[in-house]
């Protein structure tokens, strides 16, 4: 008897469906009052570290319980993105974190989903030791810069600092090793492709028909190669 398909709408899809949701009220709650207020920054920064925590538990629920859906699959990295982008975009709108810090993650980030989507057809690309780390990183950072660091000891700014330039490193080489992986599974299965072209041509290099005895294609001229 076949496992009847999990419902779209269980526990782990509500949890990103919820992630999703937070995201408009994180933004309000940071930008509310430009930035400056203590209490909303607290309460932003809570938002923030509910959001990211659904993240992990989403993903734990559906493989502990069997409920990955399509649905989850889709929804997961949009509400990733989200709540990411939108924490970067709003710190470097109210002026704690420079533009190019949110322009190299924000790139990175969308550019290997795009690079992960194309590589379906090829294989399912999981995520490295080294991008766990530092997703991990980004969120520690974010979080530290979250907090109304103005009103804080300016150590807090350093630790602060210190993992976000680190966070930053990480997503760059861990964006490189992943384009690295994307080219080798390209030029291979380019090279399938044109292997797989030559068997059905067949040894004469006419789809696997022979000219035939005593005929000659001399008189044509030089043959032209295949392919082109």
């Amino acid at each position: 008897m076949v496992d009847a398909a999990p419902s779209a709408w269980n526990l782990a899809n509500v949890l990103t469906v919820l992630r999703i949701v937070l995201v408009p009220v994180f933004v309000v709650a940071l930008l509310w009052d430009h930035g400056q207020g203590i209490a909303l920054r607290l309460v932003a920064l809570g938002l923030f570290l509910l959001a990211a925590a659904t993240d992990r538990f989403d993903g734990w629920i559906a493989r502990r319980n069997n409920l990955v859906t399509d649905l989850g699959k889709l929804l997961d990295p949009i509400a990733d993105k989200l709540l990411m982008g939108a924490a970067l975009v709003c710190l470097s709108v109210l002026g704690n974190l420079p533009w190019w810090v949110t322009v190299v993650i924000l790139v990175r980030e969308l550019g290997i989903t795009v690079m992960r989507f194309f590589l379906l057809r090829y294989l399912v690309l999981p995520a490295s030791k080294g991008g766990k780390l530092k997703t991990v990183l980004q969120t520690a950072a974010i979080a530290l810069f979250l907090l109304p660091l103005h009103s804080l000891p300016s150590g807090v700014t350093v630790v602060a600092w210190v993992l976000m330039v680190i966070a930053v490193v990480l997503t760059v080489a861990t964006g490189l090793d992943y384009l690295r992986t994307a080219v080798r599974v390209w030029r291979e299965a380019a090279a399938l492709r044109v292997k797989d072209s030559g068997a059905r041509r067949g040894p004469s290099g006419s789809d696997g028909r022979d000219s035939g005895p005593g005929t000659t294609n001399d008189a044509a001229g030089p043959a032209t190669p295949a392919g082109v």
